[in-house]
């Protein structure tokens, strides 16, 4: 895999094929139980991550583990990144909203993950597995509005064996297809593309939404400055 990947998708150090050839299996699950529940971790690579570890596995480079060890692996530091991610939700409570902004941290982030969970109640946890940077502030929320643990702890569950083992198959099985094997910067692109896309739609409801509640609003005051 050439840097191009990489340039196309963000900066170099971000590379999956970068990152594992580094840091191996094991930076492969400390990238995963950040961005699934550390505040920090929300700009890692996780689809774009997974999808080249099972490649790679499937071309027998780089990572030499049985496809059903990296699975359960991957799941598990998913499942585990959302739990420590609602307990610091849960800790931190309401003060987390009146942070400041920093570099690593944006108020945007966390609204855009408060209105998710709202819109999709309990299911938005697994959901937002498939959602960049929305997968990394949506326990945290789940735990701030302390939604109950052992519902919690289901639907973690089930969106992380989805996600980490589900991205991590297609990749495998899609690394032995020739045309994939050939473009795989294209394929990275088109996944970082398409996970985008969830984001998007919510972008445009809500702000659909607001124009809504808006008119609504206005056309209440017209009707209370007619009486």
């Amino acid at each position: 895999m050439s840097t191009l990947a990489a340039t196309a998708v963000g900066p170099s150090f971000l590379d999956p094929q970068h990152l594992i050839s580094t840091f191996g299996l094991l930076g492969i699950l400390i990238a995963v139980f950040a961005e699934s529940g550390i505040l920090i971790g929300f700009f890692l690579p996780g689809d774009s991550l997974l999808f080249t570890a099972g490649l790679l596995v499937a071309g027998d480079t780089l990572l030499h583990v049985p496809l059903w060890l990296l699975c359960l692996l991957v799941s598990v530091a998913a499942v585990a990144g959302d739990q420590v991610g609602y307990l610091f939700g849960r800790r931190v409570g309401p003060t987390l909203f009146r942070r400041p902004d920093s570099r690593l941290f944006k108020q945007e982030n966390l609204r855009r993950a408060e209105a998710f969970f709202a819109t999709h109640g309990p299911r938005s946890i697994v959901l937002a597995r498939f959602v960049p940077i929305v997968r990394t502030f949506t326990p945290v929320v789940a735990g701030v509005t302390r939604m109950h643990y052992r519902t919690f702890v289901l639907y973690n569950v089930i969106g992380g064996v989805l996600w980490g083992s589900g991205v991590t198959v297609a990749g495998y099985f899609l690394g032995q297809i020739a045309f994939v094997r050939d473009n795989v910067e294209l394929i990275l692109v088109a996944i970082v593309a398409i996970s985008f896309v969830p984001v998007a739609v919510e972008l445009v409801r809500g702000r659909r939404r607001r124009r809504h509640e808006r008119d609504q609003e206005a056309r209440q005051r017209d009707v209370a400055g007619r009486r």
